[in-house]
């Protein structure tokens, strides 16, 4: 199994059983349910409050005899911490970032190639086929289940002494990433110098120099703070990595057909809620740090995806992967090719 240690596969032949009824479950004699949602976003954020939506749904579909206490802000730990946890059953469910699944299943280093999908429609016809269900069911035999994905839009670079309009300005640039190989070798392909932190310390490390920036989507950039240290933010749109809602399969096989049916539908009723915030996210952030004096450019994609090609190359290889890759191009809409 890819990433599985042997401590992990002990602790939950060990201790899932115990840990379900502790931390997952508590049932009176109506047998109310209350599944535990951690993840590591600000309450303000567009996904917390799909999430929120979620659980009121999940209320009303249950009558009542179904809860979900949500803790964000990471305070039950960092996204793979979180993981860890929905694996052995003391955590019902999390949201991560795709690129964060690429060490527990080879197929989600996919999400995370740039320059992947042609337009946000595109990405959207392919999570939501064949494609995307294939992908949220990959993990059960570690498992981990899909419910849905929620949007997180396109990663772009935000740095301190000058904008990135073209990959020569990442020479020499350390540039933050999350820990993900996709991610480093796509830093290292456009000249730059990939340096993974972990996100709750990026701030410090971007105003001490630890790095010279970083790359992801407006929001975050914006309900980081991190503007008020990177006043150059070039909207290259290098990759598209969806958020990933899993729930812990000890968590799931114990819920009746209909407990899941009701989880699963609220779950996608939240996409639609999460999916509309976040447009609306992505303004207003936009709007918010061109006020705090954030300069914003639009640089020509056509060298950056001619730098990353070398990536495609080597995937070749995989012929699982890359027909997989070839599959998801195969997706792309009619509109968007007229």
């Amino acid at each position: 199994m890819n990433s599985i240690s042997t401590e992990i596969r002990f602790l939950k032949i060990t201790f899932s059983a115990g840990l379900f009824g502790i931390l997952f479950l508590s049932c009176s004699s109506s047998e109310h349910k209350t599944i535990k949602l951690a993840h590591s976003l600000d309450p303000t954020h567009s996904v917390h409050k799909a999430m929120l939506f979620m659980a009121e749904r999940l209320r009303e579909k249950s009558g009542g005899t179904m809860e979900i206490q949500i803790y964000p802000s990471g305070q039950l730990g960092a996204e793979r911490e979180c993981l860890e946890l929905l694996q052995i059953g003391s955590l019902g469910i999390t949201k991560v970032s795709a690129a964060v699944l690429e060490g527990f299943m080879e197929e989600y280093k996919v999400l995370g190639l740039p320059y992947l999908f042609e337009s946000k429609e595109h990405c959207f016809r392919v999570l939501d086929g064949e494609i995307g269900q294939k992908l949220l069911l990959a993990g059960e035999d570690i498992w981990l289940r899909g419910l849905c994905f929620y949007d997180a839009g396109s990663r772009s670079f935000y740095t301190k002494t000058e904008p990135i309009l073209e990959p020569d300005n990442l020479k020499g640039k350390k540039i933050r990433v999350m820990k993900s190989i996709t991610a480093n070798k796509m830093i290292t392909s456009m000249g730059g110098t990939p340096t993974p932190i972990s996100w709750g310390e990026l701030y410090t490390a971007l105003q001490s120099g630890v790095v010279d920036g970083a790359e992801n989507n407006p929001p975050s950039f914006y309900l980081s703070h991190h503007y008020e240290v990177c006043k150059y933010y070039s909207i290259d749109e290098h990759t598209t990595i969806p958020d990933v809602l899993l729930v812990s399969t000890i968590i799931w096989d114990k819920l009746s057909n209909q407990e899941k049916r009701w989880l699963q539908e609220a779950a996608d009723e939240s996409v639609k809620v999460q999916r509309k915030l976040w447009l609306e996210s992505e303004q207003e952030s936009l709007e918010g740090v061109k006020k705090a004096g954030v300069q914003i450019y639009f640089p020509d994609k056509i060298r950056f995806r001619e730098k990353v090609k070398p990536i495609y190359e080597e995937l070749k290889s995989n012929g699982k992967i890359y027909h997989l890759i070839e599959t998801i191009r195969n997706e792309v809409p009619e509109d968007v090719n007229d």
